[in-house]
């Protein structure tokens, strides 16, 4: 049975259009979504949050901002400037939680160390932006795979060294088990962010072998992979952590099946599994 809190991410269901995303969440009786900027551009931010409004539905995040690693000031300024966008679509359909992707390394360099300044520079300049907006700056490590060309921040303690330059109610972390789960210094990084209220997100998909070609799309369901979602639950929850635990899962396989059937299944499988 679930408890809740359990939000649908946007991309689990990716065949679903917002209106059927909507809908179909509200005849589950789930009352929690994570958006991504293209569908809700496409669909006009002011139309979102009125359909998400009519079908009594919250927005738990959006998904993304961020790639930050731009060395040269036309791309710092492009960058910034999509992200001061992302914030304005963030607070337009009511979520208080914005997604960072930190971006990967430009083409051509090594310097880890010095894109993840930039990455801090940007945050300085972003995080007044949201907290007028009233919008938190969430960073998401991504697991290692995706250092080179998406994100050059691979853990927690990497992302909380980060937040922690900046008050806790203006940038914080996402907690997502699929890019967190190999690593041994996970539960204590998460009580190290919970004891300052920097856990802003906490997101679930499961690790399954063989990786498919391009690894983007190999998130699992929920139960199918390697991942205990209980053990991550309970050191989130040990910070004091009540809120919303969002499925996020990219998977070609669950695309392809029929909508209702999946958000049936996710719902089936996260009171298994994760309750």
């Amino acid at each position: 049975m679930s408890d809740g809190r359990l939000s649908i991410n946007q991309e689990t269901i990716k065949q679903w259009s917002l209106p059927e995303l909507a809908e179909g969440c509200a005849k589950a009786g789930i009352d929690k979504v994570g958006l991504w900027r293209a569908p809700v551009q496409a669909y006009g931010v002011e139309a979102t949050a009125r359909l998400l409004s009519d079908h009594g539905l919250t927005v738990t995040s959006l998904c993304r901002g961020g790639f930050l690693t731009a060395p040269d000031p036309a791309g710092r300024a492009r960058a910034l400037d999509d992200n001061r966008a992302a914030l304005d679509e963030a607070a337009g359909v009511g979520t208080d939680t914005l997604v960072l992707v930190s971006g990967g390394l430009p083409e051509g360099s090594k310097d880890l160390y010095g894109a993840r300044e930039r990455i801090a520079d940007a945050l300085a300049e972003l995080a007044p932006y949201a907290a007028e907006r009233g919008v938190r700056l969430a960073i998401e490590p991504l697991h290692p795979m995706f250092a080179s060309d998406r994100c050059v921040v691979s853990t927690l303690s990497q992302a909380l060294d980060l937040a922690e330059r900046f008050p806790a109610d203006r940038v914080g972390v996402v907690v997502d088990t699929y890019h967190l789960w190999w690593d041994d210094q996970a539960p204590a990084q998460i009580a190290r962010a919970g004891a300052t209220g920097r856990i802003h997100s906490f997101q679930l998909a499961d690790w399954i072998t063989p990786l498919p070609a391009g690894v983007l799309l190999g998130r699992g369901q929920l139960g199918d992979g390697s991942v205990d979602f209980r053990f991550f639950r309970e050191a989130v929850e040990a910070t004091g952590f009540d809120g919303p635990v969002e499925v996020e899962i990219f998977n070609e396989a669950l695309w392809a099946r029929d909508g209702a059937e999946v958000l049936a299944e996710v719902a089936s499988r996260y009171a298994e599994h994760a309750c």
